[in-house]
């Protein structure tokens, strides 16, 4: 009857989303609908997967509601510079281009090798592989083909920029406009760092999502604010709450750490109470985003020894 009873599950278990058939996941009402399989991970053993019929494609037409046009011109061109492979979001940023009226031009990484080079101190052959992925970036963008937005993450992105100083360019004289990027590397530290070093003039928007997630969307980064970072969930489709750390059905005070913890309620997707590998600080609503948010976001304390960023 509530948003409280959906405490009654169990916890939802990411472990549930390795192996087949996939097709487990797909509600009898949707059944025969042509889908799409997205995976996550899969650095190690069988890979977890999430099942799309057309989330990602709501996800990406709500999110592209939130990006101002003087930055991100609807017409405008867009280069994907990030995963490929099996992943959401190469196919969300296609569908966002293609939404708004656009193409997107797609470079070829694979972070599961990145996250193998990591592991194994392969230093010299991550910094060329770097080297190749931003190779592939330039080329597209002085290719003629008037790109003016871009998703990357904050680590490409920043070696872009030193690609392009190199070459006597910048972000903005490259013809880039609006950049939307996300990944736990995000700290106002680095953001204020790519404002002022990097990004040469051009916007930024920061978020915050996975695969069972969708997309959550910042409100606007300012000086004012110390370059505070806080996201919103795209509800009701999705809802993330802050929960204590031992306590995970109670949820922590405004300003408090804790855990994120994911509520996903689509036609598609039923994820009730997912504990999230990531924690953070509890905001409070904000005038677009009238409900809960959160700050901060990091790996989960006591994942974090375990957890291999990559290209993230």
């Amino acid at each position: 009857n509530c948003f409280d009873d959906l405490k009654k599950f169990p916890p939802f278990e990411d472990e549930w989303l390795r192996g087949g058939p996939v097709t487990r996941w797909i509600p009898q009402g949707l059944a025969g609908q042509p889908a799409y399989v997205f995976e996550t991970g899969g650095t190690t053993g069988t890979p977890k997967s999430r099942v799309n019929i057309r989330d990602f494609r709501t996800d990406y037409e709500e999110f592209s509601a939130t990006l101002p046009e003087e930055h991100f011109p609807k017409g405008a061109n867009w280069l994907m510079l990030g995963p490929s492979g099996p992943r959401r979001l190469r196919l969300s940023i296609e569908h966002l281009a293609q939404y708004r009226g656009g193409i997107s031009f797609c470079i070829d990484l694979d972070p599961r090798w990145v996250i193998k080079l990591i592991q194994k101190g392969w230093m010299e052959h991550l910094e060329a592989y770097k080297e190749h992925c931003i190779d592939q970036a330039i080329t597209i963008l002085e290719s003629g083909h008037d790109i003016r937005c871009m998703f990357t993450t904050p680590k490409l992105l920043e070696a872009l920029a030193l690609a392009l100083e190199k070459r006597g360019s910048t972000i903005r004289q490259a013809g880039i406009t609006g950049i939307f990027s996300g990944g736990t590397e995000f700290t106002p530290q680095w953001t204020r760092f790519a404002v002022e070093e990097l990004l040469d003039g051009a916007y930024m928007t920061p978020t915050y999502g996975n695969t069972l997630m969708g997309l959550a969307a910042s409100r606007p980064v300012v000086p004012a604010d110390g370059y505070t970072i806080a996201y919103y969930a795209p509800q009701p489709r999705a809802v993330i709450e802050l929960v204590d750390f031992d306590d995970t059905n109670s949820v922590v005070p405004y300003g408090g750490t804790g855990r994120v913890k994911l509520t996903t309620l689509t036609k598609e997707t039923f994820v009730p109470g997912f504990l999230e590998r990531d924690e953070g600080e509890r905001e409070r609503p904000y005038v677009e985003y009238p409900w809960d948010g959160v700050s901060g976001v990091r790996p989960f304390h006591k994942l974090a020894t375990a957890t291999t960023v990559g290209v993230y």
